[in-house]
């Protein structure tokens, strides 16, 4: 497991345990701030959830939570057509919206994973280069990693 990026997978899923975590715990939203975070991140939820489950869909055989890829072919359609790491995108919509449900502390620690999550990304872009010879130019064609128009 060390060897294929073991440490980005028990990091991510620590973080992602605590952010859940967290959401438990004192101190909530403001009340007069709940009706619209509530709205908010029930958006964010279901979008997250759906927007992973159809790049998880669509990466079929080479879906891993490791880094390192599996070389089952390179995925440019579908949700990888808007964004080059889509899984992460619902991700962080997910845990963006799980924490406006629940609290600051929550968002505090979403906010840790999607740094990891943006650190781990940038070592995965390394190795599929070394594994597709068309990576780079999937990347020119797709610029943003996470985020249409912006990142």
């Amino acid at each position: 497991m060390r060897g294929r990026g073991g440490g980005w997978v028990v990091a991510q899923f620590v973080l992602m345990a605590a952010v859940l975590g967290a959401g438990l715990l004192p101190p909530a939203w403001p009340d007069a701030a709940q009706r619209v975070l509530t709205i908010a991140g029930a958006v964010l939820v279901a979008a997250g959830i759906a927007f992973s489950t159809w790049a998880g869909r669509a990466l079929g055989r080479s879906l891993t939570p490791f880094p390192e890829p599996v070389p089952a072919g390179l995925v440019t359609t579908g949700p990888f057509a808007l964004v080059r790491h889509p899984i992460y995108t619902g991700g962080m919509g997910f845990f963006v919206g799980y924490s406006l449900l629940t609290s600051g502390p929550a968002l505090v620690l979403t906010a840790c994973l999607s740094i990891l999550w943006a650190l781990k990304l940038r070592v995965e872009e390394r190795l599929l280069a070394t594994v597709y010879a068309d990576y780079p130019a999937y990347c020119r064609r797709v610029r943003r990693r996470l985020v249409p128009f912006i990142y």
